[in-house]
């Protein structure tokens, strides 16, 4: 079996917990996720299976969507609900208030890195040192916000909606809008909603899963890994050409038809997808050989 499974991850369990299980339930040993999602995160967790596991860190990662909830007024020192207060605020603040501050992170802005989060430093997470009460200087990432809103809800909690480039630490930026009302503010929920091109309507919960294997009808959960890779512009090569790729070998520039731009490509050969290749100024070279077994 080769292909992404699209797993709706649930609470209170890690990436590599729903990996395991998503192994023991199809019965393949090559399995890999994209995308770490925080224990008491939930949502998209593309889970890459057989071949499409050498692909992981070609999957296009750059666009990624979230919907969470906060609650102003305190501080936790995980930036979310999970952690330990830290800082509690007497001032209150207007829905129109958090609607305007929250307006100013859309686009390209900065951020500090949690300490608890899995970034490593010096071969150690950051969240190992800082269960130990170690904070060390991390420098500030550029990140970008493409779509940012809020609604009202209920328990006194406000729904954050937000497209954002990778990397992006939902519980940071809005600790970061609390910050800017002067009220604090912590991260309650979250939930991704999309990531590697998968809708969380596409998704399957490990439960399903497990169904869908009892019945023979795990396939109807796979999803081809061309779907994901179709943000590369593609070359078709011929024959000869074709079986060289395959078999790991560069191909000149020069001998390849309709190139433009240096990059990475899909490659076909015969009208199959043979992998992917990275185009320079001299050859097309082997990045990934495609395997669907």
């Amino acid at each position: 079996m080769t292909g992404i499974i699209p797993l709706k991850k649930g609470e209170s369990i890690t990436s590599f917990f729903a990996v395991n299980k998503v192994r023991r339930i199809i019965g393949e040993k090559k399995c890999g996720h994209t995308g770490t999602l925080d224990p008491n995160a939930t949502g998209v967790l593309p889970i890459a299976v057989g071949g499409a596991t050498r692909f992981i860190e070609l999957l296009p990662t750059h666009k990624k969507a979230y919907k969470a909830t906060f609650k102003t007024g305190f501080c936790t020192d995980t930036l979310d609900i999970w952690g330990s207060v830290t800082d509690t605020f007497d001032e209150r603040v207007s829905f129109e208030e958090i609607e305007k501050a929250t307006a100013e992170f859309k686009g390209e802005i900065m951020q500090l890195p949690p300490m608890y989060s899995a970034i490593k430093r010096d071969g150690v997470r950051l969240y190992e040192l800082a269960r130990q009460g170690i904070e060390v200087e991390r420098a500030p990432r550029k990140c970008e916000i493409y779509e940012l809103s809020v609604e009202k809800t209920e328990n006194d909690e406000i729904s954050l909606y937000c497209e954002c480039s990778a990397g992006t630490y939902i519980r940071t930026l809005i600790n970061d809008i609390g910050e800017k009302l002067g009220c604090g503010a912590t991260m309650t929920s979250l939930c991704r909603t999309f990531a590697c091109g998968i809708e969380l309507s596409e998704c399957f919960t490990l439960e399903e899963l497990a169904e869908l294997k009892e019945k023979g009808e795990i396939e109807k959960a796979v999803i081809p890994l061309e779907k994901l890779l179709l943000e590369y512009p593609e070359i078709h090569v011929t024959e000869n050409q074709a079986k060289r790729f395959s078999n790991g070998g560069s191909l000149m520039r020069e001998r390849v038809r309709n190139v433009k731009e240096n990059g990475i490509y899909r490659v076909y050969g015969n009208g199959e997808l043979l992998g992917l290749g990275e185009l320079t100024e001299t050859d097309l070279l082997v990045k990934r050989v495609y395997n669907n077994v």
